[in-house]
Parts: structure tokens; C-alpha cells; sequence
């Protein structure tokens, strides 16, 4: 997430109450997660085990809870509570803004462009040329919609991250800033829920066609011509690449990638990075030929358990 202007670490500073090590100016551009990183934005670690992670990082502002050696090149804000500062930032910088019409003043929409009753559209949002917006979709702040796109009923586009930290009195949610993003060309079903980015975007590539009933998570990007069926739910932070088809029921963990013509059959669960055009199947998933071969011997066993017998 980029700030409308150019901050200095100071004003940050001074924005979430911090200590900071760094000239007065250094410059601030944003804000992002550790796997979106770019120079000039924050990025924020409260647990030793990612300092190295987060200080190696793109990043060249850290949010950090303890003092430590600043790197060349960067500068530090010393926080007691990064999750909390993190999200003061976002909130100051990406506050909730209520709306009291069904289309925001703010949106923009294309040519030819149909919108149903009992939809809502959210301030800032951009829905290009040629799209069909069914009957009661919910398109939340921000997003971004291209051409030739179709969204069916009951959908929901921008709902905030499933993210959280566990505290003693209870989870902590982290604040969601980011953005949905859905190329040219895209169908997405009845009953979908995509969550937006926690800074960044969560992308549906072009061409790709969505199923209903489908949950995409915060910050995962879906590549061009990907086919998803009913019920699967991809978790944050996944990348499916090009030409990926997932059949229904499917399963998928965070932060893994699906390289390029990938097939996942029906009910998998994926917890692993796979391999480019290969196909996998079960729970949890493995090539599917593999996975065959498995399932064709462990029909055997009771045959083979019956002639022991009979010795």
C-alpha cells in the first residue's frame, strides 16, 4: 500500500508514537507485508525468529519490538507492539469510509456496463466497459474491475483478511488496507467471497473463470485462463499461475504456488508447491498417477490378507 504522498520517518513516527533510528527525513512511500516488499516501505516483525527475515528484507523502514543493529541503507521504528502500530497506520492511512448510497459518489463505471438491483458498489471503486454486476453483489471499497467482466448474486468482493494474532484476551485482527483487483474477461459464479489484500492486492488474472460458492484469501493472485470449480477455498497468499484447473472441494494452503497447468482433481488438499503441468489428487495431495497406484494396492490388501489366511 503506497501512501497518497511522501512521508518522512519522523511524521510516521510521530503518527503511531515511536522511537526511531534514521535521519528525521528518511524517506516513507508505504507500507507493506514481508512478500510484497518494495524500498521506501515499512514492513513489520514482533518475533525474533523473522528479524533476520525482515531486516534482509526489500523493505527500508522496519517496524520492529526490540533494538537492534540498523542496517546500511535503512531505518528502524521501535515499537513494543508492531501488530498494534501496523495497524494504526493502516487504519490512519486507509480508514473506513461509510457510504450511504447503493452506488458510491466516488465510483466509476464503464460503457454499457449493467448493475442489477440491491447491489453495492463502494467508494473508489472502477468497473470497466461491458460487465454485468448481478443482483445484490457487494463490491467493497477500492476494487478494481476490468472490462467484459460478469459477477453473479450473493458475491462479495474486498471482505477484510482472515488474519490474526492471538492475545490473551482474544484474537487480534490485522486491519485490512489492500485492494481486489479482477482482470478483463472474467466470470466469477454465484456466492464467491474474495477477501482484499492486507496492503497489497488480491488478483483474479484475465480470462479466468470462478465457479460459485469459491473462497479466494487475502493477498493470492490468480494468473490468466485459471479454471476454479464450486467450493474450493485457496488460502492468503497463494499464487496459481497461468492455465491452473482446480476441480471442486479442492483445498489449498498459504503461501505455496501452483505453478503453470497445474490440475488438482476434486476434494485434494494441497499443502505443497507443485509442479508445472502435473496433476495431482488426495488428501493430502500428490501426483495423481502416485496416488492411483496407492489406492490400487490397498484394494489388494483384503485379497492378500485372505490367502494368509487360508495358508
Amino acid at each position: 500500500m503506497k501512501f497518497p504522498k511522501l512521508h518522512t520517518l519522523k511524521e510516521i513516527a510521530n503518527i503511531i508514537s515511536t522511537e526511531y533510528v534514521g535521519a528525521d527525513d528518511f524517506p516513507v512511500f508505504g507500507m507493506n507485508e514481508i512478500h510484497v516488499v518494495e524500498p521506501g516501505d515499512i514492513v513489520f516483525v514482533d518475533h525474533p525468529k523473522y528479524y533476520d527475515k525482515a531486516l534482509e528484507s526489500a523493505a527500508t523502514i522496519v517496524l520492529i519490538n526490540k533494538k537492534v543493529d540498523c542496517p546500511d541503507g535503512k531505518a528502524l521504528l521501535i515499537s513494543d507492539d508492531p501488530f498494534r502500530d501496523f495497524n494504526k497506520l493502516t487504519l490512519h492511512f486507509k480508514p473506513f469510509e461509510a457510504s450511504n448510497d447503493s452506488i458510491a459518489s466516488t465510483a466509476k463505471i464503464g460503457k454499457n456496463t449493467v448493475i442489477q438491483p440491491n447491489s453495492f458498489i463502494g467508494n473508489n471503486v472502477t468497473i470497466g466497459d461491458n460487465c454485468i454486476i448481478h443482483s445484490n453483489v457487494s463490491i467493497y471499497d477500492d476494487a478494481i474491475i476490468g472490462n467484459n467482466v460478469t459477477i453473479h448474486s450473493g458475491t462479495v468482493l474486498g471482505a477484510s483478511a482472515f488474519y490474526y494474532k492471538n492475545r490473551p484476551e482474544g484474537y487480534d485482527q490485522l486491519q485490512s488496507g489492500g485492494r481486489v483487483i479482477i482482470k478483463d474477461n472474467v466470470d466469477i459464479g454465484a456466492l464467491c467471497t474474495i477477501d482484499r489484500g492486507v496492503t497489497g492486492d488480491t488478483t483474479i488474472g484475465e480470462g479466468s473463470k470462478l465457479d460459485n460458492q469459491i473462497q479466494i484469501g487475502h493477498d493470492t493472485l490468480i494468473g490468466k485462463k485459471c479454471l476454479i470449480a464450486s467450493q474450493t477455498g485457496i488460502a492468503g497468499c497463494v499464487v496459481v499461475e497461468d492455465e491452473v484447473t482446480i476441480w471442486g472441494q479442492v483445498g489449498v494452503k498459504s503461501g505455496i504456488t501452483i505453478a503453470k497447468g497445474t490440475v488438482l482433481y476434486a476434494q485434494s488438499g494441497l499443502g505443497h508447491s507443485t509442479k508445472p503441468n502435473a496433476t495431482y489428487f488426495g488428501s493430502p495431495a500428490i501426483e495423481a498417477r502416485d496416488k492411483f497406484k496407492e489406492m490400487a494396492y490397498l484394494r489388494q490388501i483384503p485379497e492378500i490378507l485372505k490367502k494368509l489366511k487360508n495358508k
